[in-house]
């Protein structure tokens, strides 16, 4: 996927969706380290809440206190040098250390007092040495490898899912891009060369992230550091984790997890765009409810359909001149912006396609319609002339021809001239093609609203033919304009 340049999938992921799907799995991940604080030797493998909360209370007979003491003490100790840390930026090495100090004031009292005799669960012994290359096991010839391939297709795509999205998810934090293509080919390379070695499925895994994160971690090089000590430890010195109690792993995690959970933001986004905390809370709920697949998909489609939203009704705006000069603004934004006799300015804000092309007819003739009613109210001068701007009009497709055309023969029956105002080239081509660019005239294309005004104000106050006035109207920077099209 990193090779096909697919990694445009990661901007499907907006600031509201990691902001929800970071605080679910943060959440998610606080609610399965209950176990260990909890003291419980069986648990749910499900990560919904309604799955753990079930688990934690039908077995609220094997809750152990002394698990449950040790890893409040644990958290808040994490959780002040933490507070303190951030109160005096000097003493950040504090912050830093906590965790590596809590495994072993955790597993000195454990052993002195041998507390697990009374409740609280250790590691225990662990293997030494790492393990044996694994090269060997690939067996490609398998009848099973079409079903290994299906399984390995969708357990890649969600765990780069996942990965980006942690991924992304720090990133904001400390304001740096993920470049998609880079991600999905370090993913890739990395479980290409563990399937050699015994390794694990490998992600982005979202709490040793946060734990990296909170101990201040700013490059790679902290998972070169990390993967040292790990061979180091697994080498030499297992033995001495024999007494790590469980709860204190818990409790650093959880005081991770507490980091990223940024509620502001979320007020933040409800202050400010209503659909956008939306996608925040249906990620949310996704994550803590469903799973973390469901919440992504979840926060995604609603993305997704908010961009569709956008095609399919794109504003149009009618537009007046601000102080009798050349610029033209929304009457609406504007309410000093005044309006032109006998002339309509109608902006389009976005490009012209079959999901939108009858929504804008509809709105066009609407427009022109309130505006007829309007002059007949206030006996203004007759409308006559209906400028499209088309600055913000980037492409359009057939369906879009179809509608122009469809605009220009409604305007025609009703002795309306339609004139456009600086369309694209891509549209100049097409206008070209389709023929309609002789239908309307190429004198009544113009490269700015306000030449177009000039014009039609013109025509208005001359005697003479529309054609005959609108070739005495036209001045240099249209010229140019033309000049420009003949290149095109």
């Amino acid at each position: 996927m990193g090779g096909c340049r697919l990694g445009m999938i990661v901007d499907y992921l907006s600031h509201a969706t990691i902001l929800g799907f970071m605080g679910g799995a943060a959440t998610v991940v606080c609610l399965q380290q209950l176990k260990g604080i909890l003291g419980l030797l069986h648990f749910t493998h499900a990560t919904d809440f309604f799955s753990v909360l079930r688990s934690i209370f039908t077995q609220f007979h094997q809750w152990r206190w002394e698990s449950g003491v040790l890893g409040c003490c644990f958290l808040f100790f994490l959780l002040l040098t933490k507070y303190f840390s951030k109160k005096k930026a000097a003493f950040f090495w504090i912050n830093a250390m906590a965790p590596l100090t809590s495994v072993i004031l955790g597993s000195v009292l454990v052993y002195f007092t041998h507390a697990e005799k009374h409740g609280v669960q250790v590691i225990g012994e662990l293997k030494k040495g790492i393990n044996p290359a694994s090269a060997s096991e690939l067996a490609f010839g398998s009848p099973y490898i079409g079903t290994a391939i299906k399984a390995g297709v969708i357990t890649g795509v969600i765990a780069l899912a996942e990965g980006i999205a942690v991924g992304r998810s720090f990133a904001m934090f400390k304001n740096y891009h993920i470049d998609g293509n880079k991600e999905m080919i370090a993913f890739g390379i990395m479980n290409i060369a563990g399937s050699c070695t015994s390794c694990y499925l490998t992600t982005a895994p979202f709490s040793r992230t946060a734990v990296n994160f909170n101990a201040g971690c700013k490059t790679a090089v902290s998972n070169i550091v990390m993967a040292v000590t790990v061979m180091m430890t697994l080498l030499f010195l297992t033995p001495l984790f024999y007494y790590t109690p469980l709860v204190v792993l818990s409790s650093i995690i959880i005081s991770a997890m507490l980091g990223v959970i940024d509620y502001q933001a979320a007020i933040h986004l409800w202050k400010l765009d209503k659909f956008d905390f939306l996608v925040c809370i249906s990620a949310y709920i996704g994550v803590v409810f469903g799973s973390i697949e469901i919440g992504l998909v979840v926060a995604v489609a609603l993305s997704m359909l908010r961009v569709l939203l956008f095609v399919a009704r794109p504003k149009t705006m009618i537009l007046g001149n601000v102080l009798n000069s050349g610029t033209y603004r929304s009457v609406d934004q504007y309410p000093k912006a005044a309006t032109v006799p006998g002339i309509l300015i109608i902006h389009i804000g976005a490009p012209i396609y079959f999901a939108n092309a009858g929504y804008l007819r509809e709105r066009i003739f609407r427009w022109i319609d309130e505006e007829e009613e309007k002059i007949d109210n206030m006996s203004g001068t007759e409308l006559q002339y209906v400028i499209l701007d088309l600055s913000v009009v980037g492409n359009v497709d057939t369906s879009g021809i179809s509608m122009l055309d469809e605009v220009k023969k409604e305007l025609d029956l009703r002795n309306l001239k339609l004139v456009l105002a600086n369309p694209g080239g891509e549209m100049m081509k097409k206008l070209e093609k389709s023929m309609l660019m002789e239908s309307i005239g190429k004198e009544w294309i113009y490269l700015t609203v306000a030449e177009a005004v000039n014009t039609c104000n013109y025509i208005l106050h001359t005697c003479k033919p529309p054609k005959a006035a609108a070739a005495d109207a036209t001045t240099a920077t249209t010229e140019i304009a033309a000049a420009a099209y003949d290149n095109v």
